[in-house]
Parts: C-alpha cells; sequence; structure tokens
C-alpha cells in the first residue's frame, strides 16, 4: 500500500476477470424400447445408429428378461441415473427376450446368457462385440458395468478406425 496525501492507496492492478468456463455435460444414458411387433430389429438399429449419429451417442442394443435377475437390476439402475458417470451419452436400445426373441435372432442378435449387451454394426445387425451374463444378486451392476464399457470403447475404436 501507498499512503498519498494521508489516504491510503493500493498499487496493485485491478484483478482480471476470470475466463468464464462453460462445462459441458454429457447426455445421461438413455433406454429406447424396440419395437416388439415382429418388425425387422435391424431397421429399426440402423435408424437409431443414423439419429445418434449427430448427438455423438453410443448404440448400445440390450436384451433382457423380466425373469433375469441382472436384467431388472441393471434396468432399474439405469433408469434411477445410478449409471450417468459410468456410462455417459449411451443409448441403450432395449428388447424383452420373451417377446422379440426371432425378430432378435433373425437380425444376428442371440445368446444363450442374459442379459446380452452388443455393439451393431452400421447396418443394424449384431456383432462379434458383445457381452452376455452376470452374476445374480446386489453385485450384478458392478459386474456388468466395466465390461460394458470395454464393449463401448471397441465399438468406438471399430469407428474411428473406419475410412469415410
Amino acid at each position: 500500500m501507498l499512503m498519498v496525501g494521508g489516504a491510503a492507496t493500493c498499487a496493485c492492478e485491478s484483478p482480471k476477470a476470470e475466463p468464464s468456463i462453460q462445462r459441458v455435460q454429457a447426455p445421461k444414458p438413455e433406454i429406447v424400447r424396440g419395437p416388439s411387433n415382429g418388425a425387422p430389429v435391424d431397421l429399426f438399429v440402423k435408424a437409431e445408429i443414423e439419429r445418434a449419429g449427430p448427438e455423438k451417442r453410443d448404440v448400445v442394443v440390450y436384451v433382457g428378461a423380466k425373469w433375469c435377475e441382472p436384467c431388472v437390476r441393471f434396468h432399474d439402475a439405469l433408469v434411477a441415473g445410478e449409471l450417468d458417470a459410468e456410462l455417459p451419452g449411451v443409448r441403450f436400445l432395449e428388447f424383452d427376450f420373451d417377446t422379440d426373441q426371432a425378430a432378435l435372432a433373425a437380425a444376428g442378435y442371440q445368446s444363450k446368457l442374459l442379459p446380452l449387451f452388443v455393439a451393431p454394426i452400421d447396418d443394424g445387425r449384431g456383432s462379434t462385440n458383445a457381452i452376455s451374463g452376470s452374476i445374480k444378486g446386489a453385485a450384478a451392476v458392478a459386474e456388468i458395468t466395466p465390461k460394458l464399457k470395454a464393449l463401448i470403447a471397441r465399438a468406438r475404436a471399430q469407428r474411428s478406425t473406419k475410412v469415410p
């Protein structure tokens, strides 16, 4: 501080305004119910892949069943927002194994175990980039999540190596 004519003045520079930081929050994961009226699954999935592109969302086909405990736990955790931080921007295309089994099989989505998660190929058909099955009990979601994150990472890597 300087004393000028008996008054204290500050020789400091005035504080500069901090630049405004805009935080972009990734969209929350979402569930889109697939058609269950026997409509072709691959056409629906292809349309959802195209819709997800500009939104920068990952698309995962998710097949579960009401009687499958890990399926119900995963679905409920997703709806409750418990996976928002773990799976941001993922669009889950949800199908019920019991009602959609024939249409899913025709599009290449098959497994002996549930839940089934598949990163589809661009034409909407199933790929080999898939995980299936889980443990029962409260740890099911925690067991599925890292495997699902790896599946999504593989799908992103495959997309980034494609020549446009």
